[in-house]
């Protein structure tokens, strides 16, 4: 059994992140983890993959969407360093 987490991450700043070319712009973004119940397991949920979401050419209003799988620690690492940058 596959489950799904939806969040929205805002970014104060551009950054970056891997599955992705470039630097993106500051903003609000979709994240999705699916996670799996192992069969025959206690309640513990895997996680599968991490995506995120934002328009392809972040930089204009084409509409298009771009899908990439991320990792999740860096994720946290960016908003982290993010919120830190803010403070200043």
């Amino acid at each position: 059994m596959t489950t799904r987490t939806k969040r929205t991450v805002t970014f104060k700043r551009p950054f970056s992140l891997s599955g992705f070319d470039g630097e993106q712009p500051a903003g609000t973004y979709s994240v999705e983890t699916d996670e799996e119940l192992p069969e025959g397991s206690f309640p513990a949920y895997r996680r599968m993959a991490t995506m995120m979401q934002m328009k392809a050419g972040a930089w204009d209003n084409c509409g298009a969407l771009q899908v990439a799988v991320i990792d999740p620690q860096q994720l946290e690492a960016a908003l982290a360093m993010d919120a830190a940058h803010s403070e200043v």
